[in-house]
């Protein structure tokens, strides 16, 4: 049962959880300045696993964002219809227990959280600590933890349980002591009967507070702007940057900035990588107005760089992500600007020339593919060649003239995650697969793709243009490589040596090979163009396998 002072405070407005604790530091503490059962409440919750209701343990952030205690995940099962990336940790996956998700997570994307681990191990020692402290106080308070049907304001037949008594301490470290204990249900409502040492137990719930604030704040800073986390994303590895940050470090390398794991940039794109969402709330919770502060720099940020048209745009040929481009550059405007991009990053957009149908129409394509420059060689006359590598994609967003060539503002265009990829591979070869009455194996899925020393799986009769829809991805990718191989035994003209020699030969990476196609095969630049448009691997391969039956049928 509750007392008056528990029901006049219930019926006062919430106050941030930081003005508590500024008023102790600004005066002495009054009877009214007892945190509230709810906020009490909302803390704790805050480091219990929604699974199991005990503190977290090892936890994991899932791709959809939220997070369970390792020993929590549910049981795993070999994924079907899979073949891209099928390396053997994505191959074993479950299914997300949260009922707005309840997506097929694999394994591989599910490391322990480092920054979580280290929260709950700092919320740990500080409640300890208060736990022991407590013990000179002599208070105690008996916690009673409601009814849900109760709380729902629906009459219940249950009797109504005792109260919990939990000596040492103030509300907020019995509260986390009871759940230690698992008597704490994660979605439980409480509240308290003080026992003893009212006075000196609200000035020691605030003193906790704060301690407690102090021990997770060291580890809410982003590792690379050093800054509190803002929009944070968890990558594969179990590491936490902005995501801003995130991008802007895997710009510069496909690696994790601190573990230097490999990361695909589509890991951090905000509809495939939702924001860690725990973290949020606690940095939400404990700290509303940093947040804010922290909004409106970002905000300010943003605005200082959308106004910029940063990227200069070389109008000249088709260009494509991880291929060489080479460049004969004689034109003075062109001239200026590859030597103002070897004086900052090194780096220009390159799109490809269309004929404007009207005088408001540009007289290039939106979509193209930013270069960095990696040799060049000047000549007496002022002209240079140099060799280019394709580092992303890019779509035009607005551009304007400078000096005679174009810059513009652009925004990158991505890939889908790789659980998007392997969910489109899956609806598309179960709807085969439902259509001739058959069930994939999974287990018979290899762990690595093809190489061209090895047998292909394909059979050498080229598929109907309707039959490449329903092709698993492993065998899109092992048609292309069986018709590389055939035109190679043929010798092609545009298979030479020479050729070979500048792009490499035939890729065994899923991810690369449509690159490589698209920059080898002798197809309409205008056909080509369209790979810059995808958004997925299969997507890729699909298009050059449509390339590869045209040219078996018709052989244009």
């Amino acid at each position: 049962m509750s007392s008056p002072q528990d029901t006049e405070a219930s019926t006062r407005s919430p106050s941030p959880l930081s003005e508590v604790a500024d008023r102790l530091r600004r005066s002495s503490l009054k009877e009214d300045d007892l945190l509230r059962a709810d906020q009490v409440r909302q803390i704790v919750r805050l480091f219990q696993c929604p699974r199991c209701s005990y503190p977290f343990h090892d936890p994991v952030t899932l791709p959809c964002g939220r997070t369970l205690c390792r020993g929590c995940l549910p049981e795993t099962h070999t994924r079907a219809n899979i073949s891209y990336p099928a390396t053997e940790n994505r191959l074993q996956g479950f299914k997300c227990p949260f009922p707005d998700c309840e997506k097929e997570h694999a394994i591989a994307d599910c490391a322990v959280d480092v920054v979580l681990s280290k929260v709950l191990a700092n919320v740990k020692s500080a409640l300890e600590e208060a736990r022991n402290g407590a013990a000179a106080s002599k208070s105690s308070v008996n916690i009673i933890v409601k009814d849900p049907w109760a709380v729902a304001g629906i009459s219940s037949l249950k009797e109504p349980d005792a109260p919990f008594p939990v000596p040492q301490g103030g509300p907020l470290v019995a509260t986390y002591t009871l759940a230690e204990m698992g008597e704490l249900d994660y979605l439980a409502d409480v509240s308290y009967v003080v026992v003893s040492g009212t006075n000196g137990q609200a000035a020691h719930d605030i003193i906790v507070l704060d301690r407690l604030k102090k021990a997770v704040r060291t580890e809410m800073d982003c590792q690379v702007c050093y800054a509190m986390f803002f929009d944070p994303l968890t990558t594969v590895c179990g590491h936490t940057f902005c995501r801003h940050c995130a991008q802007r470090a895997l710009d510069h390398a496909p690696y994790c900035p601190i573990c230097r794991r490999p990361i695909s940039t589509t890991h951090v794109d905000r509809q495939s990588s939702p924001s860690n969402d725990l973290i949020v709330r606690i940095i939400t919770t404990l700290w509303p107005e940093d947040v804010e502060v922290r909004k409106q720099m970002v905000a300010a940020e943003n605005l200082h760089e959308g106004s910029e048209f940063d990227v200069p745009i070389f109008v000249c040929t088709l260009a494509f992500p991880q291929m060489p481009t080479f460049l004969h550059v004689f034109e003075p405007r062109y001239r200026l600007m590859i030597r103002r991009a070897l004086e900052g990053n090194r780096c220009f957009g390159m799109v490809l020339p269309k004929r404007p149908r009207s005088h408001s129409d540009n007289h290039f394509h939106e979509l193209g593919t930013l270069l960095r420059i990696i040799n060049v060689e000047f000549f007496p006359d002022g002209r240079s060649v140099i060799e280019t590598i394709g580092v992303s994609r890019f779509r035009i967003v607005n551009h304007t003239l400078l000096d005679g060539y174009v810059v513009a503002k652009t925004e990158k265009v991505n890939d889908v995650g790789v659980a998007e990829e392997e969910e489109l591979e899956v609806s598309e070869t179960r709807r085969a697969d439902s259509a001739a009455g058959t069930v994939t194996d999974a287990g018979e899925a290899t762990s690595r793709p093809t190489a061209l020393n090895e047998p292909v799986l394909m059979s050498p009769v080229t598929p109907r243009p309707e039959d490449i829809e329903r092709m698993a991805t492993r065998e899109l990718m092992d048609f292309c490589i069986d018709f590389v191989r055939r035109r190679k035994e043929q010798s092609v003209r545009w298979l030479t040596a020479r050729m070979l020699a500048i792009y490499g030969e035939c890729p065994s990476d899923p991810a690369v090979l449509p690159w490589w196609l698209g920059s080898i095969l002798p197809v309409r630049e205008e056909e080509k163009y369209r790979l810059l448009g995808t958004s997925s691997v299969r997507e890729r391969l699909k298009i050059c396998c449509r390339w590869i039956v045209e040219w078996e049928t018709s052989r244009w």
